[in-house]
C-alpha cells in the first residue's frame, strides 16, 4: 500500500483486522565520521549524511489525532529530528499490543534503523510528507 499523507496511515492502522500499536522512531541526518567535502556539500542540501536515532515512542493509533499532533508533543522533549519512521505491531484475539511488549520491536527497529535498513518502514519528514529510499 502506497501512502501519500500520515493520516493514511492512522486510518490504515485502524482498519486492520487485530488492533495495533504503532512504534515511532525519530532520527536526525547527521554527518558521518570524518565527513568528506561532497558529504558537507549533500548534507548542506539535505541530500546526504547518516541517520541517527534521536526519540522512540509506542503509541495506540487513537492516541495520535494527527501529524501535527505528534509534532508538538516531539517538540516538549527538545530532542531536534528531521525524519520519523513508523511501524506497526500486531495485536492478538482483539486486543491490542502494550508498551511492554512493543519495547523488544522498537529496539529491533532502533537497529535496523542504524544498520540503514529503513525500507521496511513508513518514512516522514518535518511536514509529514512520506520519504521513500531507494
Amino acid at each position: 500500500m502506497a501512502l501519500t499523507d500520515f493520516d493514511g496511515l492512522l486510518q490504515a492502522a485502524g482498519t486492520q483486522p487485530e488492533p495495533q500499536r504503532l512504534l515511532f522512531v525519530f532520527v536526525r541526518a547527521e554527518l558521518p565520521e570524518s565527513p568528506t567535502a561532497d558529504q558537507h556539500a549533500r548534507h548542506a542540501r539535505r541530500e546526504g549524511g547518516t541517520l541517527g536515532p534521536v526519540l522512540c515512542v509506542d503509541k495506540l493509533p487513537t492516541e495520535v489525532a494527527s501529524f501535527h499532533a505528534l509534532q508538538v508533543e516531539s517538540a516538549d522533549t527538545g530532542m531536534e529530528w528531521d525524519l520519523v519512521f513508523v511501524a506497526a505491531l500486531d495485536g492478538r484475539a482483539g486486543v491490542a499490543p502494550s508498551s511492554d511488549e512493543a519495547a523488544q520491536p522498537l529496539r529491533l527497529m532502533v537497529n535496523a534503523i542504524n544498520d540503514g535498513q529503513v525500507t521496511r518502514f513508513a518514512a516522514f519528514d518535518r511536514d509529514g510528507e512520506p520519504v521513500q529510499f531507494y
